[in-house]
């Protein structure tokens, strides 16, 4: 639970000082990519975390995770530029990936799945809590000190966490003989980054009919398909396809791939919409983010505990999904002037939706998995949500960008012409327009926002569908070694 707090604090902590950090170090349309390279480090190492802990036990590719965490911590928290923090936050990425994968793999280690809901509820309470604590103590720290020190926090955390699971943490030694599968951690890694680069530079930095993105496209395709190629001749492959004979996985799996779009993409926005229209300090922000963690903490921990006392979970993703999609349609109805109140209730029905099925879903699929094969299928489930939420902050942030230059073309002459940069402006210089001008970019802000919450409603619509065609299998009450999972 430390490990993860870590992981889902930085992911968490850097929301409401983003505008201030782009503000300083390049602009508001890289955005996107400091929350972007930090996923897409973090989705493509998964896998390999999952196979690294069944070769070499869970505790000492956890301890690593942590190291590598806060290295990327401290280089983040030194960038002079947006490069190096963006590479940075890729570095701090490596690191999540295993942290994330290595917590749920650990408990599903020790604990029964009859007795793990109340557990993984438990981490989606770590992960709600952090959530609270992040963008609080992101704004803090950013109004008190500097952006920097939302990196440089991790320090303490981290040290502490390396202490408490030296010292602490008891797993049974492993040393499995197994081979690595290179190669196809390679193709992976590069097939989901170019398609990574095409949503997030299409129609943005460059025309979608571009050489440079039609490449990426053919890039990434080609990639894959080598990758697939690979996983079916490769003698212990990253991901086994095997995985995908079960029907379980496969609607679990891309239940999580359009979670994590839908609620990576379209959340990223709420800090920036609460200090933009509402003039919120980061602090502020993160204080009036409190309803949409608040559901999430209470929601996670006591479908958590009811699953273990009933044995049965189909019912919390169908619940679940259906409130986010509820959720996002709220949202999209923010406008400049709506209140406090109601944009807290909004939020607070997002956060309800998703604390009754993300962690449900990793719970299902270790449920359905053999014993053995818990790393490896716990870290793909990681791995398809976590390239969802890569996808969502991308597309969604290519919408936003583009409908709030069109927006802008439409205003009034003059403010369209004060406006020509405004896709770039930070909050702070929000503040300094004239106020007739200020108004029409606010109008011009709200308009180009419903259309990301818009989106992010029809992707939940998907998983929701899908969450009545998963099959309900009975949990186990005991580690032993399980049934082949059935097709």
């Amino acid at each position: 639970m430390l490990g993860m707090f870590l992981a889902a604090l930085d992911q968490t902590i850097v929301s409401t000082a983003l505008p201030t950090i782009v503000g300083d170090l390049g602009g508001l349309k890289h955005l996107s990519w400091v929350v972007t390279s930090y996923l897409l480090a973090a989705t493509v190492s998964t896998p390999l975390y999952g196979k690294l802990g069944d070769m070499y036990g869970r505790k000492p590719v956890f301890l690593a995770a942590i190291l590598i965490f806060l290295t990327g911590s401290i280089l983040a928290g030194l960038s002079q530029t947006m490069i190096q923090l963006i590479a940075f936050r890729g570095l701090q990425g490596i690191g999540a990936g295993g942290l994330m994968v290595g917590a749920q793999a650990i408990i599903a280690d020790i604990v029964p799945p009859r007795e793990r809901g109340k557990y993984m509820g438990l981490i989606g309470g770590v992960f709600a809590v952090s959530s609270v604590a992040g963008p609080l103590l992101g704004g803090f720290l950013v109004d008190s000190l500097s952006w920097r020190w939302v990196f440089y926090v991790n320090v303490p955390i981290g040290a502490l966490a390396v202490a408490v699971v030296t010292m602490r943490l008891h797993l049974p030694s492993r040393h499995t003989p197994h081979r690595v599968d290179y190669l196809g951690t390679a193709l992976l890694s590069g097939g989901v980054g170019a398609l990574i680069l095409l949503t997030t530079w299409g129609g943005n930095q460059y025309a979608w009919g571009s050489t440079t993105i039609i490449g990426l496209a053919i890039a990434g395709v080609v990639l894959l398909a080598l990758f697939i190629r690979q996983e079916g001749r490769a003698k212990e492959p990253i991901i086994p396809l095997t995985l995908f004979r079960s029907s379980v996985f496969d609607v679990a799996n891309a239940m999580g791939f359009t979670i994590g779009m839908a609620m990576f993409g379209a959340i990223i926005f709420i800090p920036l919409y609460l200090q933009l229209v509402y003039g919120a300090t980061p602090t502020g922000s993160g204080l009036r983010m409190l309803p949409l963690m608040a559901g999430l903490l209470v929601a996670a921990i006591a479908s958590g505990r009811v699953i273990s006392r009933i044995g049965r979970y189909k019912m919390f993703p169908i619940a679940g999904t259906g409130i986010l999609v509820c959720g996002m349609y709220l949202l999209s109805r923010l406008t400049i002037s709506t209140t406090v109140l109601v944009s807290s209730l909004y939020m607070l029905v997002v956060g309800v939706g998703i604390g009754l099925v993300m962690q449900v879903l990793v719970l299902v699929v270790q449920n359905d998995a053999r014993p053995r094969e818990i790393g490896v299928a716990t870290s793909t489930a990681t791995f398809f949500r976590s390239v969802g939420g890569s996808f969502g902050v991308a597309i969604f942030g290519t919408i936003f960008a583009t409908r709030l230059a069109d927006q802008i073309k439409q205003l009034p002459p003059a403010s369209a012409k004060r406006l020509a940069g405004g896709v770039h402006l930070t909050p702070a210089q929000a503040k300094h327009l004239p106020p007739s001008v200020h108004a029409d970019f606010l109008h011009a802000f709200s308009h180009a926002l419903h259309g990301v919450f818009l989106w992010g409603m029809v992707m939940a619509i998907v998983p929701f569908a899908l969450s009545w065609l998963l099959r309900e299998v009975p949990l186990r009450t005991t580690l032993e070694s399980a049934a082949e999972p059935a097709v």
